[in-house]
């Protein structure tokens, strides 16, 4: 659509003016160690969904090729529950919680891949952020 162009424009101006600045970056700065991907929702036919299976959207693969790098790393989905719990390794509690998984196989022909997880992902979470870990490594 003619909106969605418009942003997409706007962003790519934005993003053009941030590289002609130049950029400090401190040494004590770590990266991140995992790619951002969408969950977008259950495997499924025309009338039946199988939510022991997920479909994750993984950002800069766009091919059935790309997806094979993928195959086999494992997904975390992060979420922030109500009460609080103890986290292994600290003394003390917070609300956020992991649901672990791992990339299984590629989805279509545009770069989808499927993921099963320990539990299946809360419906909920459908359209938000899953972070696929580039762990174990097969290089």
């Amino acid at each position: 659509t003619c909106i969605g162009y418009i942003r997409l424009r706007a962003s790519l101006v934005t993003f053009l003016d941030m590289s002609t600045e130049t950029k400090t970056i401190s040494k004590n700065k770590h990266g991140r160690l995992y790619v951002r991907a969408l969950f977008t929702g259950y495997k499924r036919g025309l009338r039946n969904q199988h939510e022991n299976t997920a479909l994750l959207r993984i950002e800069g693969v766009t091919t059935k090729k790309d997806t094979s790098f993928y195959c086999g790393k494992r997904v975390a989905y992060v979420y922030r529950a109500s009460g609080k719990t103890a986290v292994p390794g600290e003394n003390r509690m917070n609300h956020i919680r992991v649901i672990w998984g791992k990339v299984t196989r590629p989805h279509g022909n545009s770069g989808s891949v499927r993921a099963k997880f320990k539990t299946n992902l809360p419906a909920k979470g459908i359209g938000r952020r899953v972070r696929v870990m580039l762990y174990p490594s097969k290089i």
